[in-house]
């Protein structure tokens, strides 16, 4: 992370809305930020470098479905292609990187069932819950290892 002592913002990408988390001032835990409607990439880009300048981001980890296998698949792509237009958006102080994903938005379903949570109420957070999830996983793999998560692309973790 570039910014010392800066908040990560992460991205959950889905076809419809971003689902947004971001880290307290110490970098240890998640916390859920909502979602972003998803009105095309520029503009979501946009709203993106809004947020990071609104909270301090100094680090945005993207959300990198890859396939169970590992491999790239056509929504792993998305993501890196949305990345780098990010990045493109951001200043040079705010680095974007990958994280992978696999299976956060199952997990974040099934927390929410198990949290007794109705069917319409989980559609409204799904996102934001999957975002947490990868970034917790990113703030608990910097924690043991902290030079984890300062490469661009830590999906084969």
């Amino acid at each position: 992370m570039r910014g010392s002592g800066a908040r990560v913002l992460a991205l959950d990408l889905g076809e419809v809305r971003i689902g947004l988390a971001v880290s307290d001032p110490l970098g240890v835990t998640a916390q859920p930020l909502g979602f972003l409607r998803r009105r095309g990439e520029s503009s979501d880009a946009l709203s993106i470098r809004a947020l990071v300048e609104e909270h301090g981001a100094g680090l945005v980890v993207v959300g990198h479905p890859l396939l169970l296998s590992g491999d790239r698949g056509a929504r792993a792509e998305h993501a890196e292609r949305f990345a780098e237009r990010l990045r493109s958006k951001l200043s040079g102080d705010v680095e974007v990187v990958l994280w992978d994903e696999r299976l956060t938005t199952a997990e974040a379903q099934r927390i929410l069932l198990s949290d007794g949570v109705k069917r319409r109420r989980r559609r409204e957070v799904v996102d934001a819950m999957a975002a947490v999830l990868i970034l917790q996983s990113w703030l608990d793999a910097r924690a043991g290892d902290p030079g984890a998560g300062s490469a661009r692309d830590q999906s084969s973790r």
